[in-house]
């Protein structure tokens, strides 16, 4: 059994969602649980759809109780609103309730489920914007999933649990639609996912702006944000 043989995939209606159920299928996975807020029918038998709200733990305990055979999950789903770190905290609330606390309340729920399949794996969908804060509130919390994940992989890593986080920058997808910057391809980017997951790689860096940016991470703070010269000048 491979960890792809059965899949879980949250957020799969969105862009890179899609992508994961399609390539789990082309893979060779048994069964795929594609969930969302409201699941769609994907024309295929091996996709089971299956309604997850992330900051709901009623949904998420049902959602355990149903897919029980799990080996992979993927955390996929997220949220962008625009929420900042200054002023209101209404919104950035919001988005951690989503990008945080729902991807850990999934991971947390469905560990002994992957660990009494053998232990499996757990894909947290991350960004470039975990290392630098130029995403504002949205770089925030994915930041937090950032250490929450390491903690995850020590603590998973007895259970036999591979934990890998994926790292990518603006991916063409309908959360950035409306950036006019160059993109990556989702299928691109879920292949080295999936590529990375098989080669039991805890970290899957899939575009040159993720690697330039960890590399930076090592260097002073003002190589991350040029900004920071205008501040200097004044002092």
């Amino acid at each position: 059994m491979t960890v792809t043989d059965v899949v879980l995939i949250t957020g799969a209606n969105g862009g890179l969602g899609t992508e994961f159920v399609h390539q789990a299928l082309a893979l060779g996975a048994r069964k795929v649980y594609a969930t969302a807020r409201t699941p769609r029918e994907w024309g295929e038998d091996r996709v089971v759809p299956l309604r997850l709200d992330v900051t709901d733990p009623a949904s998420v305990a049902a959602a355990v109780a149903l897919a029980a055979d799990v080996t992979l999950v993927v955390n996929n789903a997220g949220a962008s609103n625009g929420a900042s770190v200054l002023g209101s905290r209404d919104g950035l609330r919001e988005l951690f309730e989503v990008n945080f606390f729902g991807a850990v309340a999934v991971a947390d729920a469905f560990a002994p489920v992957l660990a009494s399949n053998g232990g499996g794996a757990l894909l947290n969908v991350l960004s470039v914007l975990s290392w630098i804060g130029v995403g504002d509130g949205y770089s925030a919390t994915k930041a937090a999933l950032w250490s929450a994940t390491n903690s995850q992989r020590i603590q998973l890593a007895e259970n036999g649990t591979l934990v890998t986080a994926l790292y990518v920058g603006y991916t063409d997808t309908p959360m950035t639609a409306g950036l006019d910057v160059p993109k990556n391809a989702p299928d691109d980017v879920v292949a080295q996912a999936y590529a990375g997951l098989l080669s039991g790689d805890y970290e899957v860096l899939a575009d040159d702006l993720s690697r330039q940016v960890k590399r930076a991470l090592a260097g002073p703070v003002e190589q991350l944000y040029p900004q920071l010269a205008s501040t200097e000048a004044r002092r």
